[in-house]
């Protein structure tokens, strides 16, 4: 299965670089065509970038101006498609990823598997603990109990091991080419936030499985803006108000097997 890879560095020169080397070190099920989104002008990366030899077909992407982070990765599906070989599987990967081993076997055989249009890691921290990456369906009540269980030093792990979550967060995610274009990607009125909450939940509605991907591990610090800057606590509760009134969102909290909050 043929795969692409989208990152996107918004100043993120060192941790873009360290990742597509950790890429290129891959023997096996190493991506064909990475696609690098420059979302401000980074000219020290670019020259990094188009001076070295990769073992991949690097595809450079600069923005006149930022954009959000579904705009840009559906822009990079959009060049993948325009190739005379487009993947079937299209990797989401934010800079910070650090690959534990090589996860891409077990996603792509995951991926394969009847009635699943996207898989994901398990993602951990740098301590090697698991991150709340799996979430279940955001609902006042549900955030309102993970900032109670913050504040009151609490683990704040929503999925159970082995159960399915309704929706994961897109540092990491894979899909398949046909579904992602059926999708039509990320719904890009979501400039920051909640973005991978919404495709997760419309992937379902269309009738395909998000599935977790044994064996695969990677590690993620996530940054958590919104808990430090009013800016990203302003984008967040934005992008929530347009979650929550969103038709996807009321037809998966009907759906049946949706748990109550």
């Amino acid at each position: 299965m043929r795969l692409s890879v989208s990152i996107v560095s918004h100043g993120h020169g060192p941790a873009v670089l360290a990742l597509l080397h950790q890429l290129a070190d891959l023997q096996t099920q190493r991506p064909e065509r990475v696609l690098v989104t420059l979302n401000v002008a980074e000219p020290l990366l670019e020259s990094q970038l188009s001076g070295q030899a990769w073992p991949f077909e690097l595809a450079l992407i600069a923005n006149a101006a930022p954009r959000g982070f579904g705009a840009n990765h559906n822009q990079a599906f959009a060049r993948d498609r325009q190739a005379p070989a487009p993947a079937a599987a299209f990797a989401v990967l934010n800079p910070d990823i650090v690959l534990r081993g090589n996860p891409f076997a077990a996603l792509l055989t995951a991926l394969m598997q009847g009635g699943v249009g996207g898989v994901y890691p398990l993602q951990l921290d740098a301590r090697g603990l698991p991150q709340d990456h799996e979430r279940r369906l955001p609902t006042p009540a549900r955030l309102g109990a993970r900032a109670w269980a913050r504040w009151a030093g609490r683990g704040c792990r929503e999925v159970p091991p082995g159960a399915a979550p309704d929706w994961v967060n897109a540092a990491f995610l894979v899909l398949r080419g046909d579904v992602y274009g059926e999708l039509g990607g990320f719904d890009e009125r979501y400039r920051m936030y909640c973005e991978d909450v919404d495709l997760c939940l419309r992937l379902q509605l269309a009738g395909w499985r998000l599935a977790g991907a044994p064996g695969a591990v990677v590690e993620h610090a996530a940054r958590r803006a919104s808990r430090r800057d009013l800016r990203h606590l302003a984008w967040h509760a934005r992008s929530l108000i347009r979650l929550w009134n969103s038709p996807a969102y009321a037809r998966y909290r009907a759906s049946p097997g949706v748990a109550a909050p």
